[in-house]
């Protein structure tokens, strides 16, 4: 019966590679490392092939600073909820009325540009409130 590999052996993926390596990044990019110091390190992870090895180019950093979360437009509380659904009501009105008009430009011609009367006072509502920080998230 054979040993079981210990983990510090495991063969290691590209993918776990590359994980390793963006938290390095991640690492330079908060003055943990240097310049010189990230680049060793980073061939150093290209050219580990068990965990252990990637285990000990990490070694001496404090817990890796986490990925950054994705950006979002609104806040989660009640006010981004209601600026995100008028925000998109107003694109869709302002779209329909867009397509509307460029139908009849392409067909008739010469008609006025109507639309930007749907869709410039309430974009400029909801642009106004949102630079108040209505809906915004905090940052």
């Amino acid at each position: 019966m054979t040993e079981p590999v210990a983990r510090a052996d495991l063969r290691v993926s590209d993918a776990e590679r590359s994980a390793v390596a963006a938290g390095l990044q991640r690492a330079h990019d908060a003055g943990q490392l240097d310049l010189h110091e990230f680049d060793d390190r980073v061939r150093a992870v290209w050219a580990a092939r068990t965990r252990g090895e990637l285990e000990r180019v990490t070694a001496d950093l404090p817990a890796l600073p986490p990925p950054p979360g994705p950006r979002r437009a609104f806040s989660a509380d009640a006010a981004g909820t209601a600026m995100k659904v008028l925000t998109t009501i107003w694109l869709c009105i302002s779209l329909v009325n867009l397509v509307v008009w460029g139908i009849l430009e392409l067909t008739v011609g010469g008609i006025h540009p109507w639309w930007l009367y749907v869709a410039g006072p309430p974009g400029a509502v909801l642009g106004t409130l949102y630079a108040l920080g209505i809906g915004r998230p905090r940052t």
